[in-house]
């Protein structure tokens, strides 16, 4: 499998968190260190086949993983979930490189 850019890695993972739904599984998985399925919990409560589209879709950014117990699964943050998180956001440049300072603009200003 051949290896993705970083602008690909990133906007998966940013579009795999901007989902509502998702950013409440994320949170819940970051306040424990694993959860079980059944625990997780959305609002509005969505049923069980739309909960399991949504852990693929952080499974498959990278960000959560799951361990079969039983008939259940375990899901948990990767290890590198924060720092994937993190590393996709975009860094300023371009006016902060320049040694210019300029003001502000305000929107709707001219």
């Amino acid at each position: 499998m051949a290896s993705q850019s970083p602008e690909v890695a990133a906007t998966s993972v940013l579009g795999a968190v901007a989902d509502p739904v998702r950013w409440q599984l994320l949170s819940q998985l970051s306040a424990d260190a694993t959860r079980c399925v059944c625990e997780l919990r959305t609002e509005p409560a969505i049923p069980a086949n739309l909960l399991s589209y949504h852990l693929r879709v952080l499974r498959e950014a990278g960000l959560v993983m799951g361990t079969r117990r039983g008939r259940w699964i375990d899901y948990r943050l990767t290890d590198d979930a924060v720092e994937r998180m993190h590393a996709a956001l975009p860094v300023a440049s371009g006016a902060a490189s320049c040694g210019c300072r300029r003001p502000l603009v305000e929107a709707g200003a001219q």
